[in-house]
């Protein structure tokens, strides 16, 4: 079965839900699920991504995210299990954890705070893929990790069986999707890339992407959906209006130089849900209410609010 039509077009990062003590709410993030599920915003359920704030949580914490998840999603939709970590050694373990709850794809980002060389990069990933049975995707956030997964790396990697896919958070580099296809079209023509970044969603499609890794699907996963469909339909100006109100909102979360954006997005979440998420873990300060203002406005005037 080919990647998207096993995981779609809509990979979603499950926000984490925390009590007053930063303790995780296992249970609202069950509520979560459901609630996704129910209203049809994603077509797969990523657990402890970035937006699930995965550098924040500990190895016991991840395994029992994804427990839970599989356990929520009962089948319904497909669970990835965000297993990466600063060493090969801890993603692994991660990664055998999610392989053991049957979970079959694993999305790994470039290891953190090391800075290491393409060369690095490579082997972390080759060692991973080569001690589980699941498959790989790559997940290049140089925002936050500090190195670019280069496009040549990639090729090398897509090369290796159960290497995937890759996710790019394609507002750092624009065109690096393009690169990423150039680069794996012959070694694996069905080797899949998504854009990872909210704000380049339509940019991204004109260049093939295949998908989006978006956190703004807990609001705006319909939206997203229509716009798909829309480009394909070759309407453009309809996909463009739709892309829009996405556009301005996730800008707001940004706001104050935020690079993370969950201080914001959590509330945002909440406000149209309903669903209890809780502060984001230090050190991630709390959204201001000036922050939220902007932010419930725009939500506001876009018919998100109701």
């Amino acid at each position: 079965m080919k990647f998207q039509e096993k995981y779609g077009q809509i990979l979603l990062p499950l926000i984490t839900p925390y009590d007053e003590k930063e303790e995780v709410c296992y249970d609202k993030y069950e509520e979560l699920i459901e609630y996704l599920i129910q209203n049809d915003l994603c077509d797969s359920l990523i657990v402890t991504g970035t937006t699930g704030e995965a550098s924040l949580c500990t190895f016991d914490e991840r395994v029992k995210l994804m427990e839970t998840a599989v356990k929520a999603a009962k089948g319904r939709k497909p669970v990835i299990a965000g297993t990466g970590c600063a060493s090969t050694k801890e993603t692994i373990a991660l990664t055998k954890e999610a392989e053991r709850l049957g979970i079959d794809l694993c999305l790994v980002v470039v290891p953190f705070y090391n800075k290491p060389t393409q060369e690095g990069i490579y082997n972390h990933f080759k060692a991973i893929a080569e001690s589980t049975k699941c498959d790989i995707m790559l997940y290049n956030i140089p925002i936050f990790v500090g190195v670019n997964l280069e496009a040549e790396t990639v090729a090398r990697l897509a090369a290796i069986k159960n290497i995937v896919a890759v996710k790019d958070e394609a507002g750092i580099n624009p065109t690096q999707v393009t690169d990423f296809f150039l680069a794996t079209e012959k070694i694996n023509p069905g080797f899949a890339v998504y854009n990872g970044d909210d704000i380049m969603l339509l940019p991204t499609i004109v260049q093939g992407a295949m998908g989006l890794v978006s956190g703004g699907a807990h609001i705006f996963g319909h939206e997203i959906r229509a716009i798909f469909k829309a480009f394909a339909e070759g309407d453009n100006q309809k996909a463009k209006d739709l892309f829009i109100p996405i556009y301005k909102f996730c800008k707001s979360t940004g706001q104050n130089g935020r690079i993370l954006p969950n201080s914001i997005l959590r509330p945002a979440i909440e406000k149209t849900t309903g669903i209890k998420l809780g502060p984001a873990r230090g050190p991630l300060a709390p959204a201001t209410e000036k922050e939220l203002e902007v932010t419930y406005g725009i939500l506001e005037e876009i018919g998100e609010l109701k």
